[in-house]
Formats: structure tokens, sequence, C-alpha cells
């Protein structure tokens, strides 16, 4: 047989592979779509009452499921409930409610989370009158941030201001805190479901209690530091290997929650560097010192303090407001700093129809079958290309193969002026509104300071505001910060 020949099968045999991981994919979300529909029908009674609303506003996902573990709550005490992201919420709706329990979330410094945007700028900003309404708010936020719990605190004011009344005082939750949240479930929960939820009993929407199943010890199998001689903090790749009791199934943008022993209420979240099929969950940590040299508690643990074969207590979190989900077959323009590579690295390998990509130079066949099944946009930004080029051999790999159609890295020191990505970002502006007219996604993944506030300002700018919340709307605009 020919080279080119052999050449010819094996990138047909590429693409083969790939589509059937896309057929894979598809259908394991519309069975997902379809158990939602069905626990929504379920939990919405038999329409001989009006629902009691639950309304979430998500950012990675805790405020959703903690909306869906409310809202079998309510059913098992014999109230009919019907679950909404806050964003597909409009007056009318709110105007023919009688109860609305409202979980959420705050983004960076007291701002509406992406999933709720479009609610606080169109519904908020009006003068409504719900004076039938009883609603209660438990706001989910971090201590760490000066507008603590800011958007959950706006919305229990705004409620209040329409004449709303609150059936409880407004909960506040600092970081997942197990006393607040159980505040919160005691006003709700019936005797009946204590059982169902302290063993992990899946939940009529489809997902484990609270989406997230039990913590499991992860063992860990390499650490390697991604930018020597960095002037920043160092930055360190870790793979853990899964327990033997946890099915290591995730996707691409999902996150992991870590526990640190003898500190239960205090749970990190880290973006998943990997996908499930590379057998190994990946991280990118970067190192905290505080003032006086001790190490972050989090940060310290994995970067220095843990060993190899040594195990840290940690489970899996779906973020489905960061997943590819319908964009999974679209353009993606991927743009993100520091740590938050991890969350566009497992998209960029969910999306590689080589799998675990070699980093050696490609065959012609394997880049022609590359480059024909992904248009892939790279925007990342850091301090030095000699030392902050993190990832640099895969990347590079995937830009010779044609898995990445265009790399931009945007190194802030190499040059006398501090440049950034949304700089970037405006320069080729006309390049961006293009992709974007040809259905392209926009992924952020990285620091809400600086970053990601940048980055949204520059998209506004290019886009405007209108086609930037429609993006948002139709989920084409998704964001992974912190």
């Amino acid at each position: 047989m020919s080279d080119m020949l052999v050449r010819t099968v094996g990138a047909g045999a590429t693409l083969l592979c790939y589509a059937a991981l896309c057929s894979a994919v598809f259908i394991r979300q519309r069975r997902r779509h379809a158990a939602k529909r069905l626990a929504a029908q379920a939990l919405a009674g038999d329409g001989t009452t009006e629902p009691a609303l639950v309304l979430f506003a998500s950012q990675t996902g805790q405020a959703e499921s903690i909306a869906w573990e409310t809202a079998r709550w309510l059913h098992d005490a014999g109230t009919s409930t019907r679950v909404l992201p806050l964003d597909e919420v409009d007056a009318t709706t709110l105007e023919s409610a009688k109860r609305a329990f409202v979980i959420a979330s705050t983004y960076g410094e007291g701002d509406a989370p992406d999933g709720a945007a479009v609610f606080a700028e169109k519904v908020m900003g009006l003068s409504l009158k719900l004076p039938a309404l009883r609603y209660a708010v438990l706001a989910l936020g971090d201590r760490g941030y000066d507008n603590f719990c800011g958007f959950g605190r706006d919305i229990d004011k705004w409620l209040t201001r329409t004449g709303a009344r609150p059936m409880v005082a407004r909960i506040d939750v600092d970081n997942g805190d197990p006393a607040a949240l159980a505040q919160w479930r005691a006003h709700w929960r019936t005797p009946a479901t204590d059982d169902a939820v302290s063993s992990g009993e899946t939940t009529s929407s489809g997902a484990a209690t609270g989406e997230t199943g039990l913590f499991a010890p992860w063992q860990l199998v390499s650490r390697v530091l991604l930018n020597a001689g960095s002037a920043g903090a160092p930055i360190y790749q870790l793979a853990f290997g899964p327990p033997r009791s946890v099915v290591a199934d995730w996707r691409s943008g999902d996150l992991v929650q870590i526990q640190l022993a003898g500190d239960a209420g205090r749970l990190r979240d880290y973006s998943i560097a990997s996908i499930a099929i590379d057998g190994q969950l990946e991280l990118m940590v970067r190192q905290e010192q505080h003032p006086d040299g001790t190490l972050g508690a989090a940060s310290g643990l994995l970067t220095s303090t843990l060993l190899i074969g040594d195990t840290v207590a940690m489970r899996l979190r779906p973020h489905a407001r960061f997943r590819l989900e319908g964009n999974a077959n679209r353009p993606l323009i991927l743009i993100g700093n520091g740590t938050g590579l991890a969350g566009l690295r497992s998209h960029l390998r969910a999306r590689d129809p080589q799998g675990a990509i070699d980093t050696a130079p490609p065959i012609a066949a394997s880049r022609k079958a590359s480059a024909a099944t992904a248009d892939n946009w790279l925007i990342f930004g850091e301090r030095n290309a000699a030392n902050d080029f993190l990832c640099q051999a895969e990347i590079e790999a995937w830009q010779l193969n044609g898995h990445l159609q265009r790399l931009d890295m945007v190194f802030s020191r190499d040059q006398p002026e501090r440049l950034y990505v949304q700089h970037r970002l405006l320069r080729h502006a006309d390049e961006l509104t293009n992709w974007v007219k040809r259905g392209a996604a926009i992924y952020v993944c990285g620091s809400v300071k600086g970053m990601a506030s940048g980055v949204d300002a520059a998209l506004r700018q290019i886009l405007g505001e209108a086609e930037l919340n429609a993006l948002s709307r139709e989920g084409r605009y998704r964001r992974d910060v912190y």
C-alpha cells in the first residue's frame, strides 16, 4: 500500500472517529435535555394551580443545582414548581406569580452573572408593582470580594421596592458555607426528603443531588512547573488519577471542587484542563503567597505540600454555562490569561480529532484532517514569552496541524507599553466580527479583575451592547472567571 493511500486511509479514519465522537456528545446532550424537560414537567404538577417560581442566576452551576434541589423539596411538600434561569423571566411571569424562590450568585464585584445579565438590565430596570408576590432570596458569594453577595442583595432590594413581601429574610452564603445552606434547606425541605439527600440519590433533574456527587480521594500522579523563571507566581500543571469508586466522566468546561482536610466550609473550584478520555484529571494552579510568606491553603497544598502518590478530596462539578453544548460544531474564539488556559485547553482537546496530540510535527494528511474539522482561534495573555508561554509545545503543535486556525499570544511585558488580550481584540476587530458573523461562539476563562472585564468592554465596543447580549442569550458568549 502506497504512502499516499496509507495517509488517506488514516485521515479518513480520523474524520470518522471525530464524527462518532461528535455524534455521541450530541446524543448524550439530547438525553440530558430530555431528562431535564421531564423533570420540569414532573415538578410543575397537574396545572390546576399556579406553580411557585424557582429562579436561578448561575455562573458556575451551583445556583442552578440548588434551584433544582429547592424545587424538589417544594414538590415533595405538595407545591408545584417551575424552574427557570433569570434571563428567561419577564415582567408578565412575575406579575402572575404568587411565590418566587431566587437563588442568585454574584459575578466579580457585585455584578449579575452571565445567566442573569439580561434580567438585570431589562426587568430590574422596570418600575414593576408586585404586591401579590411573596419571595425568598438565597445569595451566593465570596467575602474575598468587596461587594459580597452584591447581586443577590440587589435582587432582594429590588423585589422590596416592587411591593413584594419576603417569606424569610435573605440568606447570604459565603463560598458554600454549609451552615448557611443548611438554614435555607431547613425552611423548604421536608423530613421525607432527608434520606434521599444524604444518600446522594438521583434527583428529578436527572443528576445526583447538587450535581456534584460525593467527595472522594484523587491521587496526585504528576506535578510540573510550567513557568520556570517567571516574574510572576509559579504555575503548576497537576494530574490526578481517579478513585476506583468514581466514574471519572466529565465534559470539557467542567470544574472540580476541592475540600481541604478539616475545612469543610471553604471549598475551592478549579477549571479542569483535560478531558475524560485522557484518563486523568489535570489542573493548572498558580501558587498563592501571602505577605507574610505563607502559601494559600488550597494552592499551597496542591503546588507544594501534597506529595506524588498522596490523595486529596475532590468531586466533579458540572459547569453548564461553560460547556460546549450547542457550540460543539461552531467556530470558537477562546480568550484567556494565566491559569484560565485550563478551561480553554479542555475545549481544544475535546475538539481535537486526533485526541491526545503528539507534539512532533504532524504529517500532511493529519494536518488536512484536523483543519477540515475545526475552526479555533486562541487569544491568550501572560507576562513574558521566554518564561510564561504555558503548554507551548502543545499549542504550537495545534497551530502546525491546523487545529488552531489562528493563534494570538499576547505577552504584556515584552515591550515598553503594557499590552493585554483586550488590546489584541480591538486591533483585530474586523476579524472578530467576521468570525461572529460565521456563527462563532466566544469563551472567556481567567481572572475577573482586569482581563475578563477588559475583554467584556472590548467586545461591547466591537460588537455593540445589543449583539453581545444576544450572544449571551443564545449561549454563544460564555465565561468561566474568578
